[in-house]
């Protein structure tokens, strides 16, 4: 059997709710139903009862689905007691760009990179992707100030999702504030902040976080393409304009922090906008990886593909910058036109488990998992 199997029965019986049918109407339970004595009559003739055939039968369908992989699963025991271990790499490659504007930052352990002081959340971890253009001021001002925005916002820690919304407009003012640095230049922006299991994702642009869990893609961010329906509508409510796939015929994103030249004045409502979009999700034993990487990397790799790769790579040597590299790798192979950088963070020590395709003695099949690395390696192939 199965471990975790669950075969209880998925209907709960209520007692005072049965009703037996004598002459057309309905009296509650109390006597023997016309099955109760069915069954008897069964029983006395030497015929077992029709209800023994019908649990035989299903038990049988059981046995078979369970053969073939079919049943549901419940939760694995201690499953609200998994607690992640964050370990990460990364890797940045200029491409076949003149210039690299990409930055990035890992923090596996949170609490020990601001303090004991600080009284945030056990165990806790910092991840951020940020693809620059027009020069890379508005990305490296974000890389090193993004997490102290959010930490000091009023909100924090009680509420996370405020103070990350808060913190990104925050950023976005401040770079545009700062006289010594170039306002016209801008900055994608991708964060993953996790405490315990609790992933928060927040992005502004076009990169993107991709969850692996247990060989299958689980994307965690939307691109803020100008042609995606949702932006085209924001930004043409607000006056902007969408030309050739560019907002206002100048930027290949929707949402960006920095480019001054293209918000006006701050607080104005403006096409391109520097808020994020968040995503959440809580952590179980089936999270394996988060892939998180700039546009570089998605525009020549389906996020299943790269997810078989890094899981792929990580049952042979465990080594997230690994990964990161052979990504790059991959991407380069596929004649990427932009810089590429590229995170993957590993939420155990131990590397994913085999995927095991269940047999059948009735027919083949293929669990949803096997389908879906079976999906990345033909992508890989492409």
């Amino acid at each position: 059997m199965a471990a975790g199997a669950d075969f209880s029965h998925p209907f709960k019986i209520l007692e005072g709710e049965g009703y037996s049918k004598d002459n057309g109407s309905a009296s509650p339970r109390g006597g023997a139903n016309s099955e109760t004595i069915d069954a008897f009559k069964q029983a006395k003739s030497g015929k077992p009862p029709r209800q023994i055939s019908v649990m035989r039968h299903c038990m049988s369908t059981a046995h078979l689905e369970l053969d073939i992989g079919s049943i549901a699963t419940s939760p694995l025991d201690g499953e609200s007691n998994f607690l992640p271990i964050f370990r990460s790499g990364s890797c940045s490659e200029i491409g076949p760009k003149q210039s690299m504007e990409d930055e990035h930052i890992c923090i596996d352990n949170l609490v020990k990179h601001i303090g004991l002081s600080a009284n945030i959340p056990s165990p806790g971890a910092f991840y951020g992707v940020f693809d620059g253009h027009g020069g890379t001021d508005a990305a490296s001002f974000i890389r090193k100030n993004i997490l102290k925005f959010i930490i000091e916002d009023t909100h924090f820690p009680a509420h996370v999702e405020m103070a990350i919304r808060s913190a990104f407009v925050r950023a976005d003012y401040a770079f545009a504030d700062a006289s010594s640095l170039d306002r016209s230049s801008g900055t994608t922006a991708l964060t993953a902040l996790i405490f315990g299991r609790n992933l928060v994702i927040a992005n502004v642009g076009d990169c993107r976080a991709v969850l692996g869990k247990r060989g299958r893609a689980i994307e965690m961010s939307r691109d803020h393409k100008p042609n995606c329906t949702s932006e085209r509508l924001r930004i043409e409510k607000l006056g902007g304009i969408i030309y050739d796939g560019y907002l206002n015929g100048q930027l290949s994103v929707a949402r960006a922090l920095g480019d001054w030249h293209m918000k006006g004045s701050k607080g104005s409502s403006h096409p391109l906008s520097a808020e994020p979009e968040l995503q959440e999700a809580t952590l179980t034993q089936e999270d394996e990886f988060l892939i998180m990487g700039c546009d570089g990397l998605w525009d020549v790799m389906s996020s299943q593909c790269a997810v078989t790769i890094v899981r792929k790579e990580l049952m042979l040597h465990n080594d997230p910058q690994r990964c990161s590299r052979e990504l790059v790798r991959e991407a380069l192979k596929r004649n990427t036109c932009d810089n590429l950088t590229v995170m993957v963070v590993c939420f155990s020590p131990d590397p994913p488990p085999r995927i095991e395709i269940p047999k059948s003695r009735v027919r083949r099949s293929i669990s949803l998992e096997g389908l879906n690395f079976l999906q990345g390696v033909l992508d890989s192939n492409v």
